[in-house]
């Protein structure tokens, strides 16, 4: 059982224990293990079981609840509460905004027991009449509801994409028993590398339509159900999959069609005819435009730009040289900011990293106050002398506060090498607070970067409003680079603003905001949705080298 298996298991306890009135004591011991078994550098499950109630925060009570989920995979004292907790009540812990006290009212007071009758209270003006609640929070409510129910079904590019990949070649291993010269592909909005997948598409094409077909609901990972020439299931996930057998003569037409939004598919195939092709450069040639890369077939203006051979040659992962807007012990990162460090020159290869831990109003996460940030930057002069030619560059992530200036007075955010801008409070302002805020930061002579523009969480929380053409045109005057939060929570800024961003001459700039090692990773979601919005490697700040960013970072900074 893994760290975030095990530290999920003590919150729901927490929670349910909350729920139930117990010991207060208690409870807020189990909470706060929890959050130390999330962070923990090292596997609970590696551990010698002796040794566990030694680990700070963990005492003998709580490593016996963590020795019963290693060797069992559960918790009796988990599985008796939640006998006595109805399912729906359970449930509702997942909504975003509703913690245990709330859902103790909407229970014992209410009645209320499911989601469903809970929605249908918000529609009704109910919640209003209970104690702690009013009109505002049962609007939050209820829109923290319709999230959770549109993403039934739904889920991020990240969460399927290993999925994929072993379904892909457990598949191509069935079809090459009856045919080895198959052609496969994955299609739809997976092969343009949607952020969020309501369902996997793979064609395949073969000579052996008759006998693939015949076969295929025998074939054993999924329970697929034929319709026509395409095979359904749901995974028990809810993830729903599709299997297209076309002839192999019409592989790469159905491919492509079956790739690219109805709108794009359509406008091509009416220019090129209807086949057949020996690959999709041929469509696009016959239709008189330049190969258009699968990310972009979202009928933006890429067939404009194909037809006027203006395609950008889209960034790849082996072009970034470094990785900004990351975490480390300082504030709430995992990992030293020296393994931070020699992780991306060794691991990743990369020329430098720019640290940003968080700055002194992010209290809850360790917030660097001034003598902290002092003694931090001490500690990166001696590591980039032990470390060279590798470079550590000196960052923040500095609070955008509520008036939109920044949380550090400029004598302190002149000793930076950069700063990243970024809200992390009072998300529910309207358009005009939310965009005039974001206007302040921006115009501030140090910002650097504008961090995770909406501040938006994919499938759970909307972004606060704002108004993208003002923010976008406010960094072009400023000379304020935008992030790609490469979190694939967040991939934020949306790519369908990268576009407009790039015509106006703002560079972007792919940040994992990583807190541990492994989050270096998710560079590779923000480059899938980096090439979306057409981003190339020079517009890209963390691909520009050593030199080149370093030059960039002092052209940056005021006069004076």
């Amino acid at each position: 059982m893994e760290n975030k298996t095990i530290a999920r298991t003590l919150r729901l306890l927490s929670q349910l224990m909350e729920l139930h009135e117990e010991n207060p004591f208690k409870i807020k011991s189990v909470a706060n293990a929890y959050f130390k078994v999330d962070k923990l550098p090292f596997a609970l499950k590696d551990k010698p079981l002796d040794e566990l109630d030694k680990i700070e925060g963990i005492g003998k009570g709580l490593a016996s609840k963590i020795i019963e989920l290693l060797q069992t995979g559960e918790l009796k004292e988990l599985n008796e509460i939640l006998e006595k907790t109805p399912e729906g009540i359970v449930e509702m812990l997942a909504i975003k905004g509703i913690g245990p006290k709330k859902i103790f009212i909407i229970w014992r007071t209410l009645g209320i027991e499911n989601i469903g009758e809970l929605y249908y209270a918000c529609n009704e003006n109910r919640l209003i009449e209970a104690k702690g609640f009013g009109l505002k929070t049962q609007e939050e409510i209820k829109n923290a509801i319709e999230f959770k129910l549109a993403a039934n079904g739904r889920f991020l590019y990240a969460q399927v994409e290993g999925f994929a990949k072993t379904l892909f070649t457990q598949l191509s291993d069935w079809t090459a028993k009856t045919d080895n010269s198959a052609l496969l592909g994955f299609a739809g909005q997976y092969r343009r590398a949607c952020e969020i997948i309501d369902e996997l598409e793979i064609v395949i094409g073969t000579a052996q339509t008759d006998a693939i077909k015949q076969n295929l609901p025998a074939f054993a990972p999924l329970s697929l159900i034929e319709a026509e020439n395409t095979f359904i299931c749901t995974t028990e996930a809810g993830f729903r999959i599709k299997i297209h057998v076309v002839e192999k003569v019409d592989f790469y037409l159905q491919w492509f069609s079956l790739t690219g939004n109805t709108a794009h598919v359509e406008k091509v195939l009416t220019l090129a005819g209807e086949g057949p092709f020996a690959n999709e450069e041929e469509i696009y040639s016959k239709a008189g435009l330049s190969f258009i890369e699968p990310e972009l077939r979202e009928d933006f203006d890429e067939i404009e730009l194909a037809k006027a051979n203006k395609l950008p040659s889209l960034i790849q992962y082996d072009d970034l040289k470094g990785s900004l807007h990351n975490h480390s012990t300082w504030s709430d990162g995992v990992h030293t900011l020296e393994q931070m460090a020699v992780y991306c020159k060794e691991n990743l290869n990369l020329e430098y990293l720019g640290i940003c831990d968080h700055s002194k109003t992010a209290v809850y996460a360790k917030g660097l106050n001034e003598q902290r940030v002092f003694g931090q930057h001490q500690e990166i002069d001696e590591l980039n002398k032990k470390l060279a030619p590798f470079k550590i560059f000196k960052g923040v992530e500095s609070d955008i506060l509520s008036d939109g200036s920044l949380d550090y007075s400029d004598d302190i955010l002149k000793t930076f090498d950069f700063v990243v801008a970024s809200v992390h409070s009072n998300l529910r302002m309207d358009e005009a607070k939310a965009t005039a805020r974001l206007l302040k930061a921006i115009e501030n002579p140090y910002t650097t970067i504008l961090g995770h523009p909406t501040g938006r969480l994919l499938l759970s929380r909307a972004g606060y409003p704002i108004d993208y053409k003002k923010i976008i045109d406010a960094c072009a005057a400023n000379k304020v680079v935008i992030e790609i939060n490469a979190n694939p929570l967040r991939l934020d800024l949306d790519w369908r603003w990268h576009r407009y961003a790039l015509e106006k001459g703002v560079l972007l700039s792919v940040n994992p905001d990583a807190h541990r090692t492994e989050g270096f990773h998710d560079m590779h979601y923000g480059i899938l949705v980096a090439r979306k919005g057409g981003l190339s490697a020079d517009k890209c700040l963390n691909a520009f080298s050593l030199e080149e960013i370093t030059e960039y970072f002092e052209s940056k900074k005021p006069m004076g």
